[in-house]
């Protein structure tokens, strides 16, 4: 009787690595093509590899764009005299467009790979002031799950599914929020900013199904779990909420 071969890893964790080795074996892989990930892995291979968290608080925004992140980052960055972070980071973010471009297994390690180096930048910050973040794992893995799987939000993985599990090598923060308008407020925001979409953002706009998708993803996320907070009143009252958060759920 033949014995079955086992099967690869399902496609969604062959899109988005679940480790930093991983994260690095798929930049070497197209290094040689790629030169631009030769250069994220110099930077990967700088970070230690534990990385541990200062004194002072993480807290992660995430949402889809036009949500409020970046007044609601800038906000309670200013009133907690805190240190403001970006996933990408700074120093790769330039060659966004390059990776964006590329397979889904390439890109994903692209953003993958920011998130290690972002942790070593939260590390550091987090020994001197309050860090806050916009964006971070939770949206690498729901723009992931939300690309890979087509249809409806039931044809999403099961709820306790591996894909929302927080990479165990990767440094967490305190408190995560996730920002969410109405749908229409959304677009509307995102027709004032008048700035270029991104190929996801365009989606998000033409397809619901994927922006439905995308925001279930996030509510499925575990460990740290996504706490849900609606952007659409006044940005005074935004603000309001997410401080009362903060000093629930973190030591100030």
């Amino acid at each position: 009787m033949l014995r079955r071969c086992p099967p690869g890893p399902p496609p969604l964790l062959r899109a988005l690595p679940p480790a930093a080795p991983a994260v690095r074996q798929r930049l070497r892989e197209c290094a040689a093509r790629i030169p631009e990930a030769e250069a994220v892995l110099d930077l990967l291979e700088k970070c230690p590899e534990h990385q541990k968290k200062g004194g002072f608080p993480v807290v992660v925004f995430e949402g889809l764009d036009a949500t409020g992140k970046t007044t609601v980052t800038q906000s309670v960055k200013d009133t907690l005299n805190g240190i403001l972070l970006r996933s990408p980071p700074a120093c790769i973010s330039q060659w966004r467009t390059i990776f964006d471009d590329e397979p889904a297994p390439i890109k994903r390690a692209f953003y993958a790979a920011g998130n290690y180096i972002l942790a070593s930048e939260i590390a550091k910050a987090s020994t001197q002031a309050p860090v806050i973040i916009d964006r971070y794992w939770h949206s690498t893995a729901a723009y992931t799950v939300a690309t890979e799987i087509n249809g409806e939000v039931q044809d999403l993985p099961p709820v306790h599914d591996e894909v929302y599990q927080w990479p165990e090598d990767l440094l967490k923060p305190d408190l995560v929020l996730l920002l969410t308008v109405d749908p229409k407020e959304r677009v509307r925001r995102l027709q004032c900013r008048g700035l270029e979409k991104t190929k996801e953002e365009a989606e998000l706009e033409a397809n619901c199904l994927f922006r439905q998708r995308v925001e279930e993803s996030y509510r499925r996320m575990v460990n740290p779990a996504c706490q849900e907070v609606d952007a659409s009143p006044p940005k005074e009252e935004v603000l309001k909420t997410v401080l009362q958060l903060i000093k629930k759920h973190c030591a100030l």
